[in-house]
């Protein structure tokens, strides 16, 4: 215990590998296998109460209800910066009125303020592994989750103190995609696509990169990145890895990504300060983009050992004045030894100083690349299994989901409804289109999906929901889940409107029990014949009760039950009823923005998706912008309103709301044949880079984007 308990101890680096999401857990039973299992421990978490789920904690033991509490906490801006809940009272105009008219309201914020930061359970790290020379509980304590999984009790930032060594197993998504794209390709086509051995120079997939098509591209999909590589036009692999590298705060901050692009176009010379320099630097054009290049110059200028060349890359990072002195006098030193002058050794160190601070791993960044090409080549050459991988590796998300779709849309792929009789849990390819998987509808859940999978394999096709209710099993496919699959019009095969479906439910399933606790017990129909629910399906509907299983539900209600349990409208879209309007007062919809880049417009559509969040500096610190999806009957295009606005409209501005707005369009990247718009106030746009970007329109990777079809 003595080296743990050393405080001049060195921590060892955590090991990062990523793998197949789907695999991730063999890996973790493989090193227990290898190294024993009492050597091995994942990493807990600790949940804290951050101010959303303080006010509903709090909210609920004071007896409030959910719809009562989840305002509140609704009120509280979101989005990726925690805010906390004295924050958001004066941030939030909502919240503020509300304390202030409420003394409920008051009582739960105020409890809420002092319990908030508290921890409030424990997790599961989502990467981390501990692998030790001796049974981990030697060196820390451990913990038994619900699942039975043996954690650490101290948190990855005390393991790393200690000196342990942290694997960290990350489940990359885009594996998981590439993994079935290639299944699908073979499945359907017969095609044995071997992914490791594609190419790196097919133009068509450089052409995509160009044009900035990159939805579901690793690494390579923001609207920051899509402007970059529309500037940079990448031409060859080592493009990809560099453009890679560069897009972080820092190397943009340098000025290093203009340097780059202008390098690349010919509109500025590469500068070689010694020859051995070009050896080193001419992949990126002369501008050092990686911390290896850093490290070789150091080891041929100065003749560092690569040893020698790491210590000095961290020390060019920490930026001590003390600290760079003495590694100045030592590369000038090591520089004179190998024949340079002390002059042109001072003038070399000066110029990778600055680099080193923001230089990007290089085996990391290609690794990345490789991924990045493989996925782009996928989806030049097989499209419709590329998406519907994507889409299937979404379907937790349903925000993602609807993007991808929109894109699907874009790229001329027909995407089919859901289907008891034809859905699998995931999305797959029919012909040349895309149908929906089960697994996306909300409220199915893997269960059911599987019930109803077994079911059409034992027994074929579903010819009603009676039949469905008899040939499935009811426990795993309850009556809520039946409820989301007729409002997501999942069974619109059997005829009838969905609305006499639904109202059949209950009937339905009580008949299907009836009938199967009846078979169980060896007894067949009074007469011999068919199960009696079989007949009573039957029956006739054109008067008293029965009628009203001919009846469907109003226009606006099956909309928003598709909205519901799908994440988007199927089969209409609530603007149908404004058409006149819009007619008479709108001169663009989300197909037709990128013909009006750089104009101001007026468009209709239905709120969607909002997200509030607090500034973070400029002149309308700490107040409140929001970001929403406006969809229309074409497509979808991401909103931003800004403060001055938003402290307007707050209080209506509202998801499943119809609004009718004037906005400035933004370009922001392209498909073939168009551009990209998104939509932010005219005479705040300036204003919103400098608050909220530093001025970098490239960091604005949450930016508002819409393809020429209209897609977000």
């Amino acid at each position: 215990f003595e080296r743990f308990l050393n405080p001049e101890r060195i921590s060892m680096p955590d090991i990062d590998i990523d793998f197949c999401m789907r695999r991730r857990g063999e890996v973790i039973e493989y090193v227990r296998q290898k190294y024993g299992a009492e050597n091995v421990a994942q990493i807990i978490t600790y949940g804290t109460m951050a101010a959303r789920s303080v006010v509903r904690d709090v909210g609920r033991v004071l007896g409030h209800s959910y719809a009562f509490v989840d305002k509140i906490a609704k009120a509280i801006p979101g989005g990726a910066e925690a805010i906390s809940l004295k924050d958001a009272a004066k941030s939030s105009p909502v919240l503020a009125e509300a304390i202030k008219l409420d003394k409920e309201v008051e009582r739960i914020v105020e409890i809420g303020s002092r319990l908030e930061g508290l921890a409030r359970h424990a997790g599961v790290h989502a990467a981390g592994v501990i692998i030790s020379p001796e049974p981990v509980s030697n060196f820390v304590p451990l913990f038994r989750t619900n699942k039975d999984e043996i954690v650490t009790q101290y948190d990855m930032h005390v393991v790393e103190k200690m000196g342990l060594l942290k694997m960290d197993f990350l489940g990359l998504r885009t594996l998981t995609v590439i993994d079935d794209a290639i299944k699908s390709i073979k499945s359907r086509e017969g095609v044995d696509v071997e992914i490791d051995k594609i190419g790196l120079d097919d133009p068509e997939v450089y052409r995509l990169f160009q044009e900035g098509r990159t939805k579901g591209v690793f690494q390579f999909e923001s609207g920051g990145m899509v402007d970059l590589l529309r500037k940079a036009r990448p031409t060859r692999f080592e493009d990809l890895a560099a453009l890679n590298a560069l897009y972080r705060p820092g190397a943009l901050d340098a000025g290093m990504v203009e340097v780059f692009v202008k390098r690349k176009h010919g509109r500025e010379k590469p500068k070689y300060i010694v020859p051995v320099m070009k050896d080193v630097l001419e992949e990126t054009y002369g501008v050092i983009v990686y911390q290896e290049q850093v490290m070789q110059i150091a080891q041929k200028v100065a003749g560092y050992s690569l040893g020698q060349a790491d210590l000095l890359r961290k020390a060019m990072g920490k930026k001590k004045v003390e600290i760079m002195a003495e590694e100045r006098e030592k590369f000038v030193k090591g520089a004179l030894v190998q024949g340079y002058d002390k002059q042109k050794s001072s003038e070399i160190f000066d110029y990778i100083e600055p680099f080193a601070r923001y230089g990007f791993n290089k085996s990391h960044s290609v690794a990345y690349a490789l991924i990045a090409y493989q996925t782009a080549w996928l989806k030049v050459h097989y499209p419709r299994h590329f998406m519907s991988a994507v889409l299937s590796s979404e379907m937790d998300k349903t925000d993602s989901v609807v993007k991808f779709i929109n894109e699907t849309s874009a790229m001329g792929i027909k995407l089919l409804p859901p289907d008891v009789n034809e859905s699998n849990f995931s999305f797959t390819v029919v012909g040349e289109n895309i149908r929906f998987g089960l697994g996306a509808v909300k409220g199915v859940g893997e269960g059911a999906i599987e019930s109803i999978l077994a079911g059409r394999q034992n027994v074929g096709r579903f010819k009603s929901l009676v039949d469905f209710c008899e040939k499935i099993d009811l426990r795993a496919c309850n009556k809520k889940v039946l409820e989301a699959l007729v409002k997501s019009g999942s069974m619109d095969s059997f005829g009838g409107p969905r609305k006499g479906i639904f109202d059949e439910i209950e009937r339905a399933s009580d008949q299907a029990l009836k009938a199967r606790e009846e078979k169980e017990r060896g007894q067949g129909s009074l007469f011999g014949g068919a199960p009696v629910s079989s007949i009573a399906v039957e029956r006739p509907r054109s008067t008293g009760a029965a009628a009203s299983l001919d009846e469907d539900w109003p226009e606006e209600e099956k909309l928003s039950h598709e909205k519901e349990t799908l994440g988007f409208y199927i089969s209409g879209h609530p603007l149908n009823k404004f058409s006149e309007e819009l007619g008479l007062f709108a001169n663009a919809s989300t197909e037709t923005l990128w013909q009006k880049v750089d104009s101001i417009v007026n468009i209709g559509g239905i709120v969607g998706q909002l997200k509030k969040n607090k500034i973070k500096k400029g002149p309308n610190e700490g107040k409140l912008m929001a970001k929403f999806v406006l969809d229309d009957q074409y497509g979808s295009v991401d909103v931003v309103v800004f403060a001055d606005m938003y402290s307007k409209v707050a209080r209506w501005l509202e998801n499943g709301v119809a609004v009718f707005m004037t906005a400035a369009v933004k370009d922001t990247g392209g498909v073939p044949g168009g551009k990209s718009a998104s939509l932010a106030s005219a005479e705040q746009q300036a204003q919103y880079f400098e608050d909220e970007y530093g001025g970098h329109p490239e960091l604005a990777s949450e930016l508002p984007m819409a393809d020429a079809n209209g897609s977000a």
